[in-house]
């Protein structure tokens, strides 16, 4: 017989009973029991289908010490019904109160941050020192940070998880855009009205379809390759001159302009942002490719400003009628000069796609994809029943957002315009 006590973060005495047949009693021996309880609420956001673990990942966090809670219902709409978690060794509770009241870690894909439409519901049930973990837009508004510092919570960002070697594992923007760039290339071919591969048959030859990608990261490589399979004929652009290998490789053909951006990508791999009259230039020399495409998908953002404006509305009145832009960029402002956020619209006989939150469109393998990193981060990050100290790692150092009150992540501070905090130095 175990008994097991409830702990947070905390070491539990238990009593192991065992029959000794050689004194014919029972004997009562002391080990230290570990328990971190893991809740999963189901997301609020509007139309948002993922859940933050499924549950092929349970065992593995069971395995490692970890007591898995989930909110009734939480899966089921990626496909993952409440029955499928009681297999693997989760406990399901009744509802969201319960989830934040027993958990002391909560693992969500949108926080408050980045669920601005009822994400603020969850301040109320959060609680000093327990930890929050998922998508909450650190470089975004500083009254909601400071809104999520207020409750106590130490919450960590998944957004700011460096770009190294060790962490790919854990790397979620990664992994949602490759979703991204996958289904915004099945979004858009089903609203062209052209076939995407070359036919050749008996009533003549079917010219393949000509995408334009803009932004060869990982949205843009996958949508790359999506469309290579469809059997369109891909064309992509990047600022970075680095990128061109990447697309070639496979199967794209690289767009080259002469013109030069200034320090193109930042110590992270991400675009930087350039003046207007690069901007300026860089639309003056697309405008000609962007009128021979039948689809042009836009994928340029930078971290925590407005999206670069690269297609105009006198480039996309030069497109054929029926041609069809998906702006991936759509809730950061677009990419596109007509694109309204979270809308479809027809412009000059162009269908421009602003839809938003792509990747919970393929909820099942996006809230694969997003657990297999929150478990190998949470792996990473509690050790024996503690959190390990930010010190020690640079991937918990770095995705640290909140803790005691306070934003603490230093690139947070700094971009927000907030002083750096008593005894704590830049990064």
């Amino acid at each position: 017989m175990r008994w097991t006590p409830r702990s947070s973060f905390a070491a539990a005495i238990v009593c192991l009973f065992r029959y000794n047949s050689r004194f014919g009693l029972y004997t009562c021996g002391v080990e230290e029991y570990i328990s971190v309880i893991i809740g999963v609420p189901k997301e609020s956001y509007p139309g948002e289908r993922r859940v933050a673990l499924v549950p092929m990942v349970v065992p593995n966090l069971v395995k490692a010490g970890f007591e898995i809670v989930i909110e009734t219902g939480a899966g089921v709409e990626a496909g993952y019904p409440d029955a499928f978690y009681l297999e693997k060794g989760a406990k399901i509770l009744p509802d969201r109160a319960a989830v934040f009241g027993k958990a002391d870690i909560v693992a969500q894909v949108l926080c408050y941050g980045s669920n601005d439409v009822t994400g603020k519901a969850d301040l109320a049930l959060m609680r000093r020192g327990q930890v929050l973990i998922g998508f909450l837009r650190p470089l975004g508004s500083v009254e909601v940070l400071q809104q999520v510092a207020q409750t106590g919570v130490t919450s960590f960002s998944v957004e700011l998880m460096p770009r190294t070697t060790r962490a790919q594992s854990m790397d979620a923007l990664s992994s949602m855009a490759t979703i991204c760039g996958y289904k915004a290339v099945l979004i858009a071919a089903d609203t062209l009205p052209r076939i995407f591969p070359m036919l050749t048959t008996a009533a003549g030859t079917v010219t393949p379809a000509r995408i334009l990608i803009i932004g060869a990261g990982v949205a843009g490589l996958q949508a790359i390759a999506t469309a290579r399979r469809l059997g369109a004929v891909v064309s992509a652009y990047d600022m970075r001159p680095a990128s061109k290998e990447q697309v070639q490789s496979l199967g794209g053909r690289f767009v080259e302009l002469p013109i030069e951006a200034k320090d193109a990508q930042d110590a992270r791999g991400y675009g930087t942002a350039q003046d207007e009259s690069f901007y300026a230039k860089q639309r003056e020399l697309l405008t000609r490719v962007i009128a021979e495409s039948d689809i042009v998908i836009t994928t340029a953002v930078v971290p925590g400003k407005k999206a670069p404006m690269l297609v105009t509305a006198d480039m996309v009145k030069g497109m054929a009628p029926g041609s069809v832009i998906f702006d991936l960029a759509a809730e950061r402002g677009g990419n596109c000069e007509l694109t309204r956020a979270g809308q479809t619209v027809v412009e000059h006989g162009v269908t421009i796609i602003g839809i938003i939150n792509v990747a919970s469109k393929v909820p099942y393998h996006a809230s694969q994809m997003y657990a297999r990193n929150l478990t190998a981060f949470l792996l990473n990050l509690v050790k024996d029943g503690k959190l390990r100290p930010d010190t020690e790692d640079e991937i918990i150092r770095d995705t640290l957002l909140t803790r005691g009150g306070e934003i603490v992540n230093p690139r947070v501070r700094e971009f927000l315009a907030l002083p750096e905090l008593v005894g704590q130095g830049a990064k």
